[in-house]
């Protein structure tokens, strides 16, 4: 017997259970066949991540070799960085983050039946690279104080050991990372799954805390700075841009849309 298996552009992503049932009179048998895994596929022009250019498919999804940006606007440096998105039990370490989100433990059916959307993909995972809101994520960031007891996030080269290390500590946020840390594993994660992913660095990068539109600093009558405002300008930053239609938006608004693991605030 052969048969086809043809799933809906739109079809939720993950695992997928294959079992042959027979009816004969009365009775049923079962037989479990296999297991196989949706992803979204940027090369159907039905899926919301389509992206028509074949050299940016070849960059954006099956590129596991990059560069990321860092340092200042002066001197700014390349690291070189393997993300991986191919190299064994990645993808099953990948779809193990959706099922360990606290959007997964707050409302299983509700989570799953949101997969074939990569907008909320991306906000699951946005939110899972990163343990510093108490789930389970990948990297817990730190920016001052002594390294010497974990690794220096300046040490990492890769996604992969970093991943490797997440589970094989059952799932322990690893330590540590900051913004291209988060931005580098964030863009494995979502290639592996199929997002057309890419870093993007900031350089004299603004954080607007209070959503004025500007960095504020306060001084006394006599000149001396006040720690009063939360903004800050850093000398750079790293996020990652993944490509994906908005029917929510308009179609003005298709194409790149930025997302960031690295965590500052709290989610939402």
């Amino acid at each position: 017997m052969t048969f086809i298996i043809s799933s809906p552009a739109n079809a939720i992503i993950g695992r997928y259970n294959l079992i042959l049932q027979v009816k004969s009179g009365n009775k049923i048998f079962s037989r479990f066949l296999g297991q196989f895994v949706i992803l979204f596929n940027p090369w159907c022009p039905g899926d919301d991540v389509y992206i028509a250019n074949e050299n940016e498919r070849q960059e954006y999804v099956l590129n596991e070799n990059g560069i990321i940006f860092v340092g200042n606007a002066k001197y700014i440096e390349a690291r070189g960085w393997f993300y991986g998105q191919f190299q064994n039990h990645l993808l099953n370490i990948c779809l193990t983050m959706l099922d360990l989100s606290l959007y997964y433990r707050q409302d299983p059916a509700v989570d799953v039946s949101r997969r074939g959307d990569p907008k909320y993909v991306g906000r699951v995972i946005s939110s899972m690279i990163n343990g510093n809101d108490n789930d389970n994520g990948v990297l817990l960031g730190k920016w001052q104080g002594s390294f010497h007891s974990h690794e220096n996030p300046s040490r990492w080269d890769g996604s992969v050991v970093i991943l490797q290390k997440w589970r094989q500590d059952n799932y322990r946020p690893v330590q540590y990372g900051q913004c291209w840390v988060f931005a580098g594993v964030m863009c494995t994660v979502l290639r592996c799954l199929g997002i057309p992913t890419r870093l993007v660095s900031n350089f004299n990068s603004a954080h607007d805390v209070d959503r004025n539109l500007s960095i504020d600093k306060y001084y006394d009558s006599s000149g001396k700075s006040l720690n009063i405002s939360k903004d800050s300008t850093w000398d750079y930053h790293v996020w990652n841009e993944s490509w994906f239609i908005r029917p929510d938006l308009g179609t003005q608004y298709n194409g790149w849309q930025v997302l960031d693991a690295t965590p500052q605030e709290q989610s939402k």
